[in-house]
This record gives structure tokens, sequence and C-alpha cells, in this order.
């Protein structure tokens, strides 16, 4: 079916369940940023593949909410369909609730998956409808009712991360856990992230294509721990040492009736925005609920130090993949045809030359010209470019290996660019210097450190409309909370431990974009009668290209720093290369 035809399936199965608006988000049922194929209910429902995104379909209207990062994919991608684009965070477009609000009259009917929906969301939009009586229905899975071709859930096995990569014993986790369920005088903590339940049991899995997650769910008690998992997935061995950590593995679909067996008075400690709200209406109306953070996603944040070693060593050959890639890209480029997808497909066949690589950490961005303005940017069979020796070309790419999970961008000039593209390119690369650079005093956020790499932008009336960096996890999504660097505030201090992006850039619609992303571990530095200060420590390490600078515009400490990380990066690579490698590097990394 196209597009047009399933939203007019989906009316009818609405018109007959008496509902005037559908809404379907970008999730599954334990809120999770990139899903199962199973879960893709929005990407089948509008045709937008993007990460992040709501639709609401009502009888005569279509529309699709999504972020700065997609508004031309999803223009793109939407063409041809009766959906319209509202984009978030821009005047003059309503969000989905206030579309709501204004669209729907006194007593109409709201339908969602509760399986998939949060408890938070749907607190919030009952309270600003509770005036005009709007109901609820949250018991009919409607998109999986029409879609007749949907794919099976995942059913991979699961497996064990051993402590020399995580650091810590499942047991020393849940300890950690129980002793701040006792600081918040809680008697159940009630999980649902996947990265959470990873992290907490040393369990990783193959359900989510590039994030090694098991589809699971977790509870903690004073006295028991549990996961609710398809026990198809656990083998002998891992039920073993789950059991010798204290964990006892139950069926996925009892976890609901654990919840409703709660102890009437008791305190559960959850986080609604990551509980959905079928869970969590199990839950017994004489308990109190204690909304948070999950403990679990401070504690993983924060980085150990056996983490951050085998962290450093994946960077290094995350590193030597790239120099592979980059230098056959140099040699090829207008000898032979590649295009967007075979240069991603060389790409990961240098990282799987790597010990303990396990998969991407999530798809290539590889993006060629004006492609590259879209910043999540997807080349298809149907539609990608060819390169060819003149312009930019944006690699975000990242891998996934037992010792730490890599995210890395570079922007690199196939052959001559334009002057505005070297322009955009140094600003770029002066706003990344300035923060990974910085040195800012304990218990500052990211919200708060922003600014630093967008102001030699901003200078120039130049703006990115996404944020600047995100917590990375380790052998875990490469997007991790509960720290980010971006403009919106966020109360979360950047931590000794804590890893995070940089990554600034310029995305100019029909013409270029430009990101460069290193990944950073936050680390103390000075300390003074101000105070402790903090600083950041590079992990990633591969060339920032040359070609593409206007020295000119670079000042002598911003070229001290361009200098002194490149000798960093031959001395870091070089050991692991061969003679022509090494002096393909040396070029890469000349002092300016």
């Amino acid at each position: 079916m196209k597009v047009n035809d399933r939203v007019k399936k989906l009316r009818e199965l609405m018109d007959e369940k008496g509902i005037v608006a559908y809404i379907v988000t970008t999730s599954d049922p334990h809120q999770s940023e990139y899903v199962a194929d199973y879960y893709k209910d929005r990407a089948w429902i509008t045709g937008f593949t993007g990460s992040a995104g709501t639709a609401v379909i009502t009888q005569d209207e279509a529309i699709l909410w999504t972020d700065g990062r997609y508004f031309i994919q999803a223009e793109k991608e939407l063409t041809g369909s009766e959906y319209k684009l509202y984009k978030m965070n821009i005047p003059g477009f309503p969000t989905y609730t206030e579309y709501l609000q204004e669209k729907l009259k006194t007593g109409d009917v709201i339908g969602f998956n509760g399986k998939v929906f949060d408890e938070y969301s749907f607190e919030d939009i009952k309270d600003l409808f509770e005036e005009k009586n709007i109901r609820f229905i949250d018991e009919h899975d409607l998109i999986g009712n029409i879609w007749e071709d949907r794919p099976e859930l995942p059913r991979n096995k699961a497996f064990i991360l051993e402590e020399k990569y995580s650091g810590k014993s499942t047991k020393e986790k849940i300890k950690e856990v129980r002793k701040a369920l006792n600081v918040k005088n809680a008697d159940y903590f009630l999980l649902g992230s996947l990265d959470d339940i990873a992290w907490l049991y040393n369990i990783r899995g193959r359900d989510v294509s590039n994030n090694p997650v098991v589809i699971s769910y977790a509870l903690i008690t004073k006295e028991k721990a549990y996961l609710f998992v398809d026990k198809g997935k656990i083998d002998k061995n891992v039920e073993d040492i789950l059991a010798l950590n204290g964990v006892e593995i139950c069926a996925y679909d009892e976890v609901r009736n654990f919840v409703e067996k709660f102890e009437s008075n008791k305190r559960v400690l959850l986080d609604k925005s990551k509980i959905n709200r079928w869970l969590y209406s199990g839950i017994p109306s004489g308990c109190k609920v204690i909304n948070d953070m999950n403990i679990t996603s401070k504690l993983k944040a924060v980085k150990n130090s056996t983490e951050i070693k085998n962290e450093k060593n994946a960077y290094i050959k995350d590193g030597v993949a790239l120099v592979k890639f980059f230098r056959w890209l140099d040699d090829s480029i207008g000898k032979i045809e590649i295009n967007e997808l075979s240069a991603a497909e060389k790409l990961l066949e240098c990282r799987k030359e790597n010990e303990g690589f396990v998969e991407p950490s999530f798809g290539t961005i590889s993006a060629y010209k004006e492609n590259a303005a879209m910043m999540h940017y997807s080349a298809s069979e149907e539609s990608h470019k060819v390169l060819e020796p003149k312009g930019l070309y944006l690699v975000d790419s990242g891998g996934q290996y037992f010792d730490g999970t890599t995210d890395i961008t570079r922007t690199v000039a196939l052959g001559p660019i334009a002057e505005e593209e070297k322009k955009d390119f140094t600003l770029t690369l002066k706003g990344h210097i300035n923060l990974i650079s910085a040195k800012f005093l304990e218990g500052t956020s990211g919200h708060v450190l922003d600014i630093l790499s967008r102001f030699p932008l901003w200078q120039e009336g130049i703006d990115y409309k996404c944020g600047t960096g995100h917590g990375v996890g380790y052998f875990l999504n490469v997007h991790e909370g509960p720290h980010r660097i971006a403009t919106a505030p966020n109360n979360v201090a950047m931590e000794k431990g804590m890893v995070v992006t940089i990554e600034p850039g310029v995305y100019k619609a029909g013409s270029h974009g430009i990101r460069i992303e290193n990944v950073v571990v936050v680390d103390e530095d000075i300390k003074t009668d101000s105070g402790q200060f903090m600083k950041f420590e590079v992990l990633s390490y591969f060339p920032i290209d040359l070609e593409c600078i206007n020295i000119e515009m670079l000042t002598e400490k911003e070229k001290a720093w361009l200098n002194g990380y490149h000798k960093e990066v031959y001395n870091k690579l070089s050991p692991y290369l061969n003679d022509e490698e090494k002096t393909w590097l040396k070029n890469e990394t000349r002092g300016i």
C-alpha cells in the first residue's frame, strides 16, 4: 500500500472505534529512540524514515511533526502524500498538542497505542484536554491491525558483557541501585528503558539495529532483582551468570502481572517518560509513585576507569579504520565510481577488520554536497549521489566494540571547494576548538557551555538547529543521557567520567553541510580558590581536513590547538599503520 492508502485504512478503523484523532509516536514499549523494525509504526504510516517525529491523523488531515535535524529530509520523503510537515520549535507551527486543542471539540476521542505511549506524555495531554471532556482510547494498536507485512519481533540471543569490559559486576550495580532506593525511600524500582537494563545486568543483545540491547523490563526491590524477557533469548550460560548475581528471569509478558501485585501503600520509583501507559496503569492505586530520573541513567553516564581505558583503545582502533578508509578514498576518487552507499560499505569493511567490532553504532551518514545539509541524511538504493573529485563530503559514523561505542564526523574536500564552503568549515572548526579546549567550573551543565561552540557562527549570522553534543553509551546506545550540550536548559552537571560529543556544524539547504565531531570525556583540571575546574579529554583521533580551512581566519591559539591535536593523532595511530598509510597520515597532520 502507498502511504495515502495506509492513511485511508487507518481512518476506516478510527471511524469504527469512534476515534477523532489518532496519535502515532516514534517509539516502542520502552520509549527507545531507535526501535526494532516491528515498532516502526510512524515510519510506516507516514513514509518519513527519520528517528524522531510524531504523526496525528484525523478524518480530514494528516500531519507530521519533526525537529530541525530532519526538515529537509521530511519534506522530500512526504512528497506525494497528503501529509503536511509541521516544524518543531519554529514560529508559526503549533505543537501537536496545540493543534489538537484547536482541532478537537468537546467530547471528542483521542486514540493511541498505550503500549508505546509514555505515561508522562499521556498525563500532559490529559491535563490539557480536561476542560473539553476529551476521552482517550489507548488499548488499540490500529497500525498493527492494517500493517499486513509487519516484520516479526526480534528473537536474538542475549549475551553477557564480561567484567573486563564493564568494570563492575551486576551484583555491584544492583547494590548501588538499592543504596539509591533507600535514599529515596522507595520499595520498588521499575525500569523500562533498554539501555539502562543492559547496563544494570551487564547483558547485551541484537534486538535493535546498532543498539546492542535486549527487549525487556527490569524490577528491583530491596531483596530481589527481576529481568522480564523472552526466555528463548536467554541460554543456560546467561541464566546461570545472572542467577549468580541475584537476578531472576521471568517471561516478558509477566511484567504487568507483577506490577498489579505491588503491595498497597508501597513506594514505586520510576521515570514516567520511560514507562509506557499500559504498564503504568497496572500499578495499584494505593501505591505512591515517585517520578524521577532512573537511578541507572546517572550511574551509567559516569564511566568507570575500566570503561574509559577500554574506550580509549576503541577510538584508536576506530581511528585506524578511518585512516584506511579515507586514504582509499583519496587514492580512488575520480578513478573508479564511488557513491554514497559504496563509500559507506567500504568504511564498514575497514571497521570489520578491527578486533572486537560488532556492528555500526548507527546508520552511517554518507552525504555528498547538498545531501550533507540534511543532518541525518540516509542514502538509499533509490536516492544517492556519485562522489566526484570536487566539493565537500561528510561522513558521520561509528562502531560498536566490546571495548566501547564510537561516534565521529569528518567533512572533507574531495577536490576544489568554494570560498563560502571554506569559510563555513573554518567557522565550524573555530567553534569546535572553542568548546573542546574549554575549562569550566565543577557543576556546570551542558546548556551553559553550548554558546562556546556557536559563538563564531553566530557572529556571522549562522546557527544549526540541533544540539552540540550528546552523551555516548559504553557498548550501548550512541545517544545517551541525561547530560547533553545544547541550547535547551539541562540541569545535569558535566561530571568526571561523562562521555560526550562536540559537533557544531553549518547546514545550507541545496548547497552543503559541514560537521566536525569529536568525542571527549570529562576530567578534572586545576583546583583554585574559586573551586574545582573541569576540562575535556579528547577520545577521537583522526585528522581535520586542512584543505578545507581558511588559515587566515584562525588565531594563533587555534592553530596551536590544531597542530597539537594533529601531532597526537599521528603519534597514536601511526604505530598501527603500514608505511604508505603513515605517509598519508603524516601529510594530513602536517603543521600549519
